[in-house]
């Protein structure tokens, strides 16, 4: 059996708005083993964000177990949630997120400058990634001289350059036109073929069927295979 990286247990997530209660997630359970590629496939307003947020450290649920790579998330506190959120998570977002003032290999370097590894290895380790990205003839230009699929590589680039234990892509293809959107596919592919655990948000079935795994949600609740109307 492969190695569960997360598991998530009766996760629920609720809101409190003005004196009524939203619940967002509603009794999830969901994990995901080493070396999978899963998309999570919903429409506008489904629970997918919230979905992300918590599996990326980035908000806690209501009620519910979370254990990623053998921690439980509600056992740390701030700083280790921080460690995690820099070590153990790459992010991938549909706007890039990119620091307009910083060069491509500045941006690359920002979270090996979190985890405190030396500028001579940061600078070596960061360039070696925008190589394997083809992008090593770049290193000085800025992100507004990038084309959109530039700009997601090098986003790609800094995501991977921890050696994360997952990849949250959250639309990654969504600010993309069709043939630069299934250049990012054929990546995620490659990255996912070297062992790369990937899990990718998107509202988007087609995009959704690269991954080797459909989850779909919706009103909330996770159930497996492909949203027929989404």
């Amino acid at each position: 059996m492969p190695e569960k990286l997360l598991e998530m247990t009766d996760i629920v997530k609720c809101y409190t708005i003005g004196d009524e209660e939203q619940v967002v997630l509603n009794h999830i359970d969901f994990s995901v083993s080493r070396g999978e590629f899963v998309s999570i496939l919903g429409p506008s307003g489904s629970g997918k964000s919230t979905m992300m947020n918590i599996i990326g450290c980035l908000d806690v649920p209501t009620s519910g177990k979370y254990i990623l790579n053998g921690k439980e998330i509600a056992d740390l506190d701030q700083i280790e949630l921080a460690h995690i959120r820099n070590k153990e998570i790459g992010f991938i977002f549909q706007s890039f997120q990119l620091l307009k003032r910083n060069t491509i290999l500045e941006n690359v370097e920002l979270p090996l400058i979190y985890a405190k590894l030396s500028r001579k290895e940061r600078r070596e380790r960061a360039a070696a990634m925008l190589e394997r990205m083809g992008l090593g003839n770049k290193m000085d230009f800025y992100p507004n001289q990038l084309s959109g699929g530039q700009q997601q590589r090098v986003a790609i680039s800094r995501a991977v350059v921890t050696q994360p234990s997952i990849l949250l892509a959250d639309e990654p293809t969504g600010a993309l036109d069709q043939k630069t959107g299934a250049q990012v596919m054929e990546l995620f592919h490659e990255l996912n073929e070297e062992g790369r655990t990937i899990i990718m948000i998107t509202h988007d079935k087609h995009i959704a069927e690269h991954a080797g795994r459909i989850v779909k949600i919706l009103d909330g609740v996770m159930s497996e295979g492909v949203m027929e109307d989404a």
